[in-house]
């Protein structure tokens, strides 16, 4: 059912689940990105481990937390926005019918995702510089110290960092190129979003709906949360290409031979032509490992009603989980 009273209770159940989700992923979250960002013939980290044991290494375990601060402060707002307007066109949509079809709820999530990209692409684009930051001294220090057990070269990486704050960065690209300055990418953020809701609204719907012992019943928890996991994991491995193209758009820094795009398609077509297809699902299972725990940590959330609790009203009687 449609309803519009409890948004405040939505509203802090998003944040609240957004900012848990994002203390738990980070690491794999820097990870990922460096893994999308390292060019196939400059390979600083294996994997998803040899990433982070050489961050933690090189930069501390803070280190992994890297550009964290961005995505708690702006995490919050940008469910917000991702929440009432899914609301909002859920409503408009709706016209009176008790349950939305399948296409409309895709609409309704593509609606979301579209005005999300008002505060992700911002988002991101900080985050991005804070999390590549380590793996481009990185580079040089492999290159300049060549090392025959393949450690040396990464423990040199801490005496070469300078810490760059978000704010920094938002000055230098206000004053530089202005505010398309910070909304550089937006295309490829819109291309990943807005799949990734048509995959994950419908799916989640569809596998929630097994679990339901009748037609009136909820899926019971286990059942939602796990769907959860699922959709979100699958619509995640779907769009890898577009996020990989994101992230490589969005980097500023580059190292010396590390080529520029100027588009989206100049991105596509540069991957495939110098590291083959594959490059473009380069941290998908990264991905993958981020994405699933969000959706069902939310899930969680929503269940227990955290948003309802501090609003003192009783979460059984708003919530189907």
């Amino acid at each position: 059912e449609l309803q519009q009273h409890n948004l405040p209770a939505k509203l802090i159940n998003g944040g609240v689940a957004g900012m848990v989700g994002v203390t738990c992923v980070f690491p794999i979250d820097l990870a990922k990105t460096r893994l999308q960002n390292q060019r196939s013939n400059e390979r600083v980290y294996k994997n998803m481990m040899d990433c982070l044991i050489k961050t933690v290494r090189s930069e501390g375990y803070f280190g992994m937390y890297r550009g964290a601060a961005v995505n708690l402060t702006l995490v919050t707002p940008e469910k917000a926005i991702k929440l009432a307007a899914n609301d909002f066109f859920r409503h408009q949509l709706s016209r009176g019918e008790s349950k939305l079809s399948v296409f409309k709820e895709m609409l309704a999530g593509c609606g979301a995702g579209v005005c999300q990209v008002i505060i992700t692409t911002p988002m991101e684009m900080l985050k991005i510089q804070l999390q590549d930051a380590g793996r481009l001294v990185a580079q040089r220090n492999l290159a300049v110290v060549p090392s025959p057990t393949g450690g040396g070269g990464t423990m040199l990486s801490c005496s070469y960092i300078r810490p760059v704050s978000a704010m920094q960065i938002t000055q230098e690209l206000l004053r530089t190129r202005g505010i398309q300055g910070l909304y550089q990418g937006l295309g490829a953020t819109l291309m990943r979003d807005i799949p990734f809701s048509v995959v994950y609204f419908p799916l989640f719907a569809h596998l929630n709906q097994l679990g339901k012992p009748s037609e009136t019943e909820n899926a019971p928890f286990y059942w939602s949360f796990a769907s959860g996991c699922a959709a979100g994991c699958t619509a995640a491995i779907a769009v890898s290409p577009c996020d990989v193209v994101k992230t490589r758009l969005q980097s500023l820094n580059k190292s010396s031979n590390e080529e520029i795009y100027s588009g989206v398609v100049d991105c596509v077509r540069k991957i495939i032509h110098k590291e083959g297809p594959s490059a473009l699902m380069k941290g998908a299972g990264c991905r993958a490992l981020v994405i699933a725990p969000l959706f069902g940590i939310a899930q969680v959330v929503y269940f227990i009603g955290v948003g309802e609790f501090i609003l003192g009203q009783n979460p059984f009687n708003l919530y189907s989980p």
